[in-house]
This record gives C-alpha cells, structure tokens and sequence, in this order.
C-alpha cells in the first residue's frame, strides 16, 4: 500500500508540473554578496555578466549559469559605453530606467559590437550561455513611431539569430520580446516571462497583481510557444514583496499551474529569495 500511496503522489507531482520535466528551480540574481554554496539545489541561474558569485562551485553543483547581456539598449557603467556612444549607435535615454540608453539594432555595427565584443566578454567568463534582455524595446520604439524606428523588430531578430549562430552550443534565454517571440522561438532554449502575474508599479511604489486580462494575455502567448518549439522550456520572473508570504506562496501557485517554471523576486533583483515552504 505505501509504495502505491508514493507512486500516486510522484504522478501528482508529475501532473501538476505539466508534460515537461520536473526541473530544481531557477533563479536570477544581480549582485555578488551571495557565496557559491547559496546556490545549491538550483537548476539554472542568471548572473550578471559583470557583478557576479564565483562561478566554478555553482557550475560543479550542476546548475547552468548564464550572463545578462542586453541586446537593445547600453548602460552607462558599461565599459563599452563610451565607444557606442562616440560611433553615434545610441539613439537616447530610457526614460523609465535612468542610464540606460537606447541602441540602434538596425546598424549592423551595433549588431557586430554584441556579437564580437559584449557576447565574448562574457563567453570568457565561463558562463554556459546567455541572458538576452531588453528586446522589448525594437517593438515598443516602432510602434511609437513606425516611420522613425522603421526595422527596429526585424533587426532585433537579425540580432538574436546571429548570436545563436556565433555561439551554436551556448544556452540563450530571452526576456519577453513578444512580439519577436514567434520568429525566435525555434532559435533559443527558454524564454521568460516577466511580471506575469505580480509586478512593481514604480510610480506608486509597490507591489501589485498585473491586471487579469494582461496576466491572460501572456499566459495564452507563452503556452502557444510550445507549439513551434516542443522543446522551449518556459519561466516565470514575478516581483512581489517578500514580507508576504502568502502572497509569494499564491504566485507560485498560479504560475505552476499553467505549465511554468516561476521564481518571485523583489525588483532589486539583488537578494536571493527561495520560495517559501
């Protein structure tokens, strides 16, 4: 009887994960205050690609560790800031995130920078692949002006897909980019979903649940993405205050149960949360 009772709840477990593999958790951490052996249990893991833990323990534990690497826009503090800036790549400041400049993908210098430049910065530091964020930004810019960043989406495609060829054996994980989604999806490993369920609202300064129809308008564009790649491992990156507990607890819940892989973080992005037991 008790080994039909454990095989029951192992089938539970199985069905309440979805077809794919049961998989350790992930997470994404962006400081270096965390020691190595923090991160034990987990299966995947995104660092940033300059402040970051040691990486060789964390590999030895079994988890794939990949590096922040930003495709549409350049932070001042990198240190390939100046020369984008001098060769007239960037196109302005992200208002929403102060220091963060706009790049312009359509140029294929741009384009050449990442590839040949930010990509191997990274590559020689050990990481298995890479973390590719702010691919928001070809879309959103061309749909406020669909004459003045006219190609924005179609480059940022270009973009992805020439990293993937430069680097075949590297892991590629995607930040949203959803409207890019169906053309790429087939070329990377994961994609994320960010503030799926809970997100921060910056102007009020607080948590809060993403609004039902937007939570189900994500949740249906994820889920499609299995049916161009089978293979496509889905996750979830929820922001919500950690303080509540049960709260976190009801993130997890929802976003498992529609077949992803979820992490709940606070904004910073700067501590190292496991989810609440």
């Amino acid at each position: 009887m008790v080994w039909r009772l454990k095989i029951l709840a192992a089938m539970a477990v199985l069905m309440f994960m979805g077809a794919g593999p049961v998989r350790r958790p992930w997470a994404i951490y962006y400081a270096d205050r965390v020691q190595p052996a923090q991160f034990r249990g987990y299966d995947l893991l995104v660092f940033d690609g300059d402040r970051h833990p040691v990486l060789g323990p964390i590999r030895a534990g079994g988890a794939t560790v990949l590096g922040y690497l930003s495709v549409c826009e350049l932070e001042q503090h990198r240190e390939s800031f100046a020369d984008a800036k001098k060769a007239g790549l960037l196109l302005g400041a992200n208002p929403d995130w102060p220091g963060s400049y706009f790049a312009d993908v359509r140029d294929p210098r741009w384009r050449k920078m990442v590839v040949t430049r930010l990509a191997p910065a990274i590559a020689a530091q050990d990481f298995q692949g890479f973390f590719l964020d702010t691919l928001d930004d070809a879309a959103d810019l061309e749909r406020r002006d669909p004459a003045g960043f006219h190609g924005m989406k179609e480059a940022a495609v270009m973009l992805v897909r020439e990293i993937h060829q430069a680097y075949p054996r590297a892991r590629l994980m995607v930040n949203r980019g959803y409207d890019l989604l169906p053309e790429i999806a087939a070329t990377v490993d994961i994609v994320l979903g960010e503030s799926v369920y809970g997100t921060y609202d910056f102007a009020a300064k607080v948590y809060r649940r993403v609004p039902e129809a937007e939570y189900r308008r994500q949740v249906r564009l994820l889920a499609s993405l299995k049916a161009i790649n089978p293979a496509l491992r889905i996750c979830t990156l929820d922001y919500w205050d950690p303080v509540d507990v049960e709260g976190v607890r009801r993130a997890y819940r929802e976003e498992r149960s529609r077949g992803f892989e979820p992490y709940v973080a606070t904004i910073s992005l700067d501590q190292l949360i496991r989810e609440p037991r």
